[in-house]
């Protein structure tokens, strides 16, 4: 992927999430990850696709499970009233 097409997808993604936190980080090396940061946190990776004359990119996005904030409490279940017997 080119540094055009990078800077690109990285002027699309901020416009579109409305945050100039995100960055495109271009690979160090050929053949490396591009990455995709959010306030300086690796949160995915850039890939580009180009198949019938038509170009795509995709964005991965990764979360641990250990980023994420605790699970609520599911809310008891009440009690159902007893099935009236019939006489």
């Amino acid at each position: 992927m080119t540094n055009s097409e990078i800077e690109r997808v990285q002027a699309y993604l901020r416009r579109l999430l409305a945050t100039d936190r995100i960055s495109v980080i271009p690979p160090r090396r050929a053949g490396m990850s591009i990455e995709v940061e959010a306030g300086g946190e690796v949160i995915g990776t850039l890939h580009r696709d180009a198949e019938d004359g038509e170009v795509s990119y995709a964005v991965h996005l990764t979360i641990l499970e250990e980023d994420l904030p605790p699970a609520a409490r599911p809310a008891p279940v009440p009690d159902s009233p007893s099935p009236k017997r019939r006489r």
